[in-house]
C-alpha cells in the first residue's frame, strides 16, 4: 500500500467524482484512518503505474492484398504508426 506524505512540491486540484464513488472514499477513510488525499492519491498513482505499463491496443483489423496504388503501403504504416502511438512510420 502506498501512503503519500504531505509533501510541500504537492498541487492542488479539483476533480468531480460520482456521489456513490466519494462515499466510498468517506467510508474507506473512516475505517483505515487514512485521509481522502492519500486515498485518492494512492489510487491515482496503481492507475498510472498500470496504464503506463499496458500495452498499446492492437489494430482492430489489418488489410493485406494488391491495390495497383504504390502509396498504400506507405499510407498505411504511416496510419498504424499514428494509431499506435509511434513518433515514426
Amino acid at each position: 500500500m502506498r501512503t503519500t506524505r504531505p509533501n510541500p512540491a504537492s498541487r492542488r486540484t479539483t476533480i468531480l467524482a460520482e456521489p456513490d464513488l466519494l462515499a466510498r472514499v468517506d467510508r474507506l477513510a473512516r475505517r483505515t484512518g487514512r485521509t481522502k488525499t492519500d486515498i485518492i492519491a494512492s489510487a491515482l498513482h496503481a492507475y498510472l503505474d498500470d496504464a503506463e505499463d499496458a500495452q498499446p491496443a492492437a489494430l482492430p483489423f489489418v488489410g493485406i492484398g494488391r491495390s495497383g496504388h504504390g502509396r498504400i503501403s506507405l499510407d498505411a504504416r504511416t496510419i498504424a504508426a499514428r494509431e499506435l502511438g509511434s513518433n515514426r512510420p
